[in-house]
């Protein structure tokens, strides 16, 4: 087994008011992994990407990049963050938006190459001189997977990015991202409550319980690739469909659909 890119151990999170978050969340994501965390809305997903960015702060527990204990900091650029909203800036061209955190990272040497190539990997090479309020909801959400990638981050970490979108546009940023994946190799956490979205694009499915959460269940994933329509309407994904969402049942304390 190759050595964990990130791990979190015993890692709980309670906030200020009092809720608990997380308790005892145990996790090790390797390179090259592409790790769904499915769970219902409140179960935790959120908050444990958060303490992976390192937007939030264990209240126990320990966090581990690369192995070196005690929860430091990647290096500027290793890590890619989409979250649900693009949160693009309004005033800036996407070409702009995407260079962001090039600027912040004060990495200008070839900052016109990444860019471009970052917009390239997501169809949107030809709107480097649009702005967001220009874009349909699908094509800003490109823009912000360009923005993360532009520094070829070892971890990109997606909260619930498609969520939002109608279902036409969310299958093809699902075929979209399965490319860029595939082709980088950037390991990927994913934050989804959908089974079929985590069945179709993980290599690997972590089921959570409700709040607080913890692992329930460490569903490996190795459907073939490419996965494309057929694989969507395949028995093999039907039943690996029904699998998880029985761990997900159980995890919830309900009856297997």
């Amino acid at each position: 087994m190759t050595t964990p890119l990130l791990t979190l151990t015993g890692v709980g999170k309670t906030f200020a008011s009092g809720t608990r978050a997380l308790e005892g969340l145990d996790l090790a994501v390797r390179p090259g992994e592409f790790v769904a965390l499915l769970g219902p809305s409140g179960c935790g997903k959120s908050t444990a990407l958060r303490v992976i960015a390192g937007l939030a702060s264990p209240s126990e527990g320990t966090l581990a990049w690369d192995g070196c204990a005690g929860g430091e900091k990647p290096a500027p650029g290793r890590l890619g963050v989409v979250f649900q909203d693009p949160t693009l800036m309004p005033w800036a061209s996407v070409s702009q938006n995407v260079r962001l955190p090039l600027a912040l990272t004060h990495r200008t040497a070839g900052a016109d190459e990444r860019v471009a190539a970052a917009l390239a990997r997501v169809g949107l090479k030809s709107f480097a001189d649009a702005y967001p309020r220009e874009l349909s909801g699908g094509m800003r959400m490109r823009v912000a997977i360009a923005r993360a990638l532009v520094t070829e981050p070892a971890l990109l970490l997606m909260d619930e990015p498609f969520a939002a979108l109608d279902e036409i546009t969310r299958f093809k940023l699902d075929n979209a991202l399965l490319d860029i994946w595939a082709t980088l190799g950037t390991t990927v956490v994913f934050v989804t409550h959908s089974v079929f979205e985590a069945v179709y694009l993980a290599s690997r499915i972590v089921v959570m319980t409700p709040h607080p959460g913890r692992v329930a269940a460490d569903i490996a994933n190795d459907a073939p690739h490419p996965r494309d329509e057929r694989f969507r309407t395949s028995a093999e994904f039907a039943a690996r469909c029904r699998t998880v969402a029985a761990a997900l049942a159980d995890a919830m304390g309900e009856p297997p659909p």
